[in-house]
């Protein structure tokens, strides 16, 4: 017996007189519009136990999908099992929605349906992955060389809120590898510019731009409310000050570095899984002096190496913020520019650690300004 295609109006006609419309397609799929009065069954599922979604072998079944090669084969397979009035939607959801028929959507907009379509496609992010995204709150340190495409990519992808703290002014040196500042936009604070350029990307974000320097007396507030961190700072009393703080709060911590043509990523999760997750203390006891770690300005980078590094912290933010794939944390991602290659390195939790030891009390903020200059 051949299964039958029929059009998404005759399919109505049919389930208007009693037969039983079944969407085969996956969750997140059907998240975003189903035909009205559709029953959701995964193909994969209804193939496997077909008797416990469907009452009867006798009763008349219309399959559809998203364009009606799923819900085909689905039939075909049914049909196999013993059932025996079977047809599938040719042309699918789209066909049905295109027809004017009744669908069910989800309560949300067309700007959020086209602008976020690919992600929604995502089985791993789908709809209800980007509206954790759209919740989500994170502050990103620094709007230069590794902020500039983390924020960019954070933006587009839909972040709801984006803290962007930094001090500095857009100087035409930074233009090299800054990208989120303009020519027309040098002498102006950098959180100024980033929201200028972030809000013409993707107006949805909420930029929070924060004129301030990060300190022992304003990183707390700083962190208030987010859910991740980005180090996009260029320097070292920030970075052990972010550590510190993102310990003793629970808040992961992604980490950026640059260096000539070398750059390096993970992400210090120690306050969340002590004893377990090494915080970067654990990798750096000790920040170095200003002699031994000069920044960009000092030392110079390759222009595009920030937007590799910041890349990934934007990969490794978004991950968090989603629950999905393997985290950086306890791993370090070194990447070599002029011999394109990727090392890793494993990280291991300091069980005497000075900060996220288990058991350990929170030792307070070191003036890390002074000590890496020296005093």
């Amino acid at each position: 017996m051949t299964v039958m295609s029929i059009s998404p109006e005759e399919a109505a006609a049919r389930c208007a007189d009693g037969a039983l419309l079944v969407d085969v397609r996956a969750d997140h799929e059907r998240a975003l519009g189903m035909a009205a009065g559709a029953l959701g069954v995964v193909r994969e599922v209804l193939e496997a136990d077909p008797h416990r979604h469907l009452s009867h072998p006798g009763r008349e079944v219309v399959l559809i999908c998203q364009s009606g090669l799923r819900s085909r084969l689905a039939a075909e397979a049914l049909r196999d099992r013993g059932f025996t009035h079977l047809s599938s939607v040719e042309g699918g959801t789209e066909a049905w929605a295109a027809a004017g028929l009744p669908m069910q959507r989800p309560d949300i907009d067309a700007d959020f349906s086209e602008r976020y379509a690919r992600h929604l496609r995502l089985p791993d992010v789908g709809l209800a992955g980007q509206r954790r995204l759209e919740a989500a709150r994170v502050l990103l340190v620094g709007a230069g060389g590794l902020g500039s495409p983390a924020a960019y990519y954070l933006a587009a992808a839909g972040v709801g809120s984006l803290r962007i703290a930094d001090d500095d002014i857009v100087d035409r040196s930074n233009l090299q590898r800054q990208i989120l500042h303009t020519e027309a936009r040098v002498g102006t604070p950098k959180v100024d510019s980033a929201a200028v350029a972030l809000a013409a990307l993707n107006p949805r974000t909420r930029i929070e731009p924060v004129a301030e320097r990060v300190n022992a007396g304003n990183v707390e507030r700083l962190l208030a409310g987010v859910d991740v961190v980005v180090d996009g700072a260029d320097n070292f009393p920030a970075r052990y000050l972010l550590n510190d703080a993102c310990v003793k709060l629970g808040i992961p911590l992604v980490y950026g570095a640059v260096h000539r043509f070398e750059g390096q990523a993970s992400v210090f999760d120690a306050g969340r899984q002590r004893g377990v997750a090494p915080c970067y203390r654990c990798l750096f006891p000790d920040p170095p002096n200003a002699e031994a770690a000069p920044n960009c300005a000092e030392a110079g980078v390759l222009g595009v190496l920030p937007g590799v590094i910041g890349l990934l912290q934007a990969t490794e933010a978004i991950k968090l913020l989603l629950g999905v794939g393997t985290p950086l944390t306890g791993r370090l991602l070194q990447f070599d520019a002029l011999g394109m290659r990727f090392r890793e390195t494993r990280l291991a939790a300091d069980p005497d650690c000075a900060v996220c030891a288990p058991g350990r009390a929170f030792p307070g903020y070191i003036d890390y300004a002074a000590f890496c200059a020296g005093g």
